[in-house]
């Protein structure tokens, strides 16, 4: 892939997070807290409902990056912080998951940062995330 100029846009991911997708994800990660299944539990704590995983949330997101280059491999550093949850509804349907990237700058080596935008349910829930990649 040739070096993208700044400013470049990544294809717009969309997914969806249902109560299934947090099972197995808490069945991999050993992560069974009860505000990820529960929503008596996780409105007693004060959410909204359950939520996903933030580890799920974060990863998923960093598939926009990866199919973008065609290779896993390719992302070198990859940071987020947590902005809000995401509110995955005991539906059919669950959460909506947007992720945007944009070549924000290039770096040293080959490599270029990539920005994101994370939304669901039109609000943001990831920020300051960036993506590392080097690519070929």
């Amino acid at each position: 892939m040739d070096v993208p100029a700044v400013g470049t846009e990544l294809p717009e991911l969309q997914l969806r997070v249902t109560r299934a997708d947090l099972v197995r994800y808490a069945g991999a990660s050993g992560d069974f807290n009860p505000i990820h299944w529960s929503d008596r539990v996780a409105t007693a704590v004060g959410l909204p409902g359950v939520i996903a995983h933030g580890m799920l949330t974060m990863g998923l997101a960093a598939r926009a990056v990866t199919a973008w280059t065609g290779d896993p491999a390719a992302l070198v550093d990859y940071q987020v912080r947590f902005g809000r949850p995401v509110v995955v509804p005991d539906d059919d349907d669950g959460a909506e998951l947007t992720v945007r990237g944009t070549v924000a700058a290039h770096l040293e080596d080959g490599r270029v940062r990539v920005d994101l935008a994370v939304t669901s349910g039109g609000e943001k829930v990831l920020s300051l995330a960036r993506a590392v990649v080097r690519l070929a």
